[in-house]
């Protein structure tokens, strides 16, 4: 948020709610846990208004619907259960969750507990102060080097090649004021990158400093394609940088061949000497060939986002809601 930006102060009020947002896939062992830590962090704010939390069963198959539905039970009012048709996706499962959510200020998280609920206050005294999005940012990350290596390199990566400013760091867990929610339900794109979209919509943005900590059973639900397919989501939605790469190999690859073909005829016309054309042809080839793969691969994964687009499918298909009524 710029300094001087005009701000307006908000507030929980008594007749207001606050939503607490998470999906969740095979989460049966960590699912009571999960949601006991969450309200204690909830209720120790101390707030006026009263509050939902708001889960959604994304497909699993382990028992986690079940639980849900019997933990819904011991927190009549203060717990909504949305059971997904099939596995539709961590993206499509965090849209199903905020369309769901009621509250005037909506905290969205992931539910393995690598999402600290001690950053609820400080979120919620920068939405108080004016700010419609407050993102937390990973300051440290409990998991192997490698995995913090790579993660480091994408935000980075994908900051620079972005056609809007992205946070470094900043992934899924935010508070995001109510105007902020509808109109990321009015966005109609399904191949969906929320820090993105959340990016793109703009309104006043603040960032808060929160060490991500250890999945509890150190077993990521979201194995390394559904981490390529989030990546490729937020590449190929917010930057054209690659076919700007694309059209620079073009003209290089041009270059290339416009050198061998005066390499050749220089040769013919003024040393006399053989030109070994296999040696030449292969390497000419082989680049442009991979050249030609790389950018119709490129173009495919425009086109392919497109196709999606176009078909207009809905971005998931709720099952049944659980809502047990207060006493």
């Amino acid at each position: 948020m710029d300094a001087g930006t005009a701000v307006t102060k908000r507030a929980l009020t008594r007749d207001a709610l606050l939503s607490v947002v998470a999906p969740m896939f095979n989460e049966a062992a960590n699912a009571a846990p999960f949601v006991e830590e969450v309200l204690a962090a909830v209720d120790a704010l101390g707030l006026p208004c009263a509050h939902e939390l708001v889960l959604v069963d994304d497909g699993s198959w382990d028992g986690t619907s079940e639980t849900l539905d019997a933990i819904a039970q011991k927190y009549p009012g203060a717990l909504r259960v949305v059971h997904l048709t099939r596995n539709f996706g961590h993206a499509a499962a965090v849209s199903a969750g905020l369309d769901h959510a009621r509250g005037a200020a909506v905290i969205l998280m992931d539910a393995d507990r690598q999402d600290d609920p001690a950053a609820f206050g400080p979120f919620l005294q920068k939405w108080q102060e004016g700010c419609e999005v407050v993102y937390a940012q990973r300051v440290l990350r409990e998991e192997s080097p490698p995995k913090r290596a790579l993660f480091w390199l994408f935000y980075r990566a994908f900051a620079w090649m972005a056609n809007v400013r992205i946070p470094l760091d900043a992934g899924n867990f935010a508070l995001l004021d109510r105007r902020v929610v509808k109109q990321l339900q009015a966005l109609p794109e399904r191949n969906r990158y929320l820090p993105g979209l959340r990016a793109w919509v703009g309104f006043k943005q603040a960032g808060v400093p929160v060490p991500r900590r250890a999945r509890y059973d150190q077993q990521a639900r979201v194995g390394f394609r559904g981490l390529w397919t989030l990546a490729m989501n937020a590449v190929f939605s917010f930057s054209y940088v690659p076919l700007f790469v694309f059209r620079i190999a073009g003209l290089l690859s041009l270059g290339l061949s416009l050198a061998v073909i005066l390499f050749a005829l220089y040769h013919k016309f003024f040393t006399g000497r053989a030109v070994l054309a296999w040696a030449s042809q292969l390497v000419t080839t082989s680049f442009l060939g991979g050249i030609n793969l790389l950018g119709i691969g490129l173009l495919g994964e425009y086109i392919a986002r497109i196709y999606d687009e176009v078909k207009a499918r809905p971005i998931y298909i709720v099952d049944r809601v659980v809502e047990p009524p207060k006493h």
